[in-house]
């Protein structure tokens, strides 16, 4: 039976988009990830999916705004000030657009996304 009309599940009918990311701007140690984008809306900016990554740390400057819903592991955001806060598996929070400071996957991390650029 096919989903109702205008709703995606996050399931495993998407592709998996596998990266690296090495840019030393950007990380101390190169890392993977891989993500699967269920949904995008070009027009309105925004993009959601499933996001999954071995431990960084990520030095991040968003211009956007995050949801993120933590489904395994633990990651430290931490802002230009050294204010942190660590998430594990059934937090939610946003990174609002003007974030500084970084992004630390303590252990291998999966989460669910939504971005609005």
């Amino acid at each position: 039976m096919p989903n109702p009309s205008h709703v995606i599940a996050f399931d495993k009918s998407v592709p998996a988009r596998e990266s690296v990311t090495d840019d030393p701007a950007v990380v101390d140690t190169p890392y993977r990830s891989t993500s699967w984008r269920h949904f995008a809306n070009d027009a309105k900016g925004a993009t959601a999916g499933i996001w999954e990554a071995e431990p960084h740390l990520e030095r991040c400057k968003c211009d956007y705004d995050e949801m993120c819903h933590i489904l395994e592991g633990e990651v430290r955001l931490t802002d230009a000030a050294g204010n942190a806060q660590t998430f594990s598996p059934g937090d939610s929070f946003v990174v609002a657009a003007g974030f500084d400071g970084t992004w630390e996957n303590l252990t291998r991390v999966r989460k669910v996304f939504f971005i609005l650029a």
